[in-house]
């Protein structure tokens, strides 16, 4: 796997998963599991490579395409 999320982009992903997972002390019953989709921005960010961005042809790390 070759890394193509970038510094910001791991930034906002981390973001984006803390505000899902507040979610699960927000939310009651059943609902409060979609906080867990928060794992998956985590996961992204933390393996500096998404899926996605792979299908799509997307970088947002700086390293030079070869």
């Amino acid at each position: 796997m070759k890394a193509n999320v970038g510094s910001i982009d791991k930034a906002v992903r981390i973001i984006i998963a803390l505000v899902l997972f507040s979610l699960f002390f927000v939310f009651e019953g059943n609902m409060r599991y979609i906080a867990l989709i928060g794992l998956i921005p985590l996961l992204t960010a933390f393996m500096s490579w998404c899926p996605l961005y792979t299908i799509f042809g997307l970088s947002t790390c700086p390293l030079k395409k070869q």
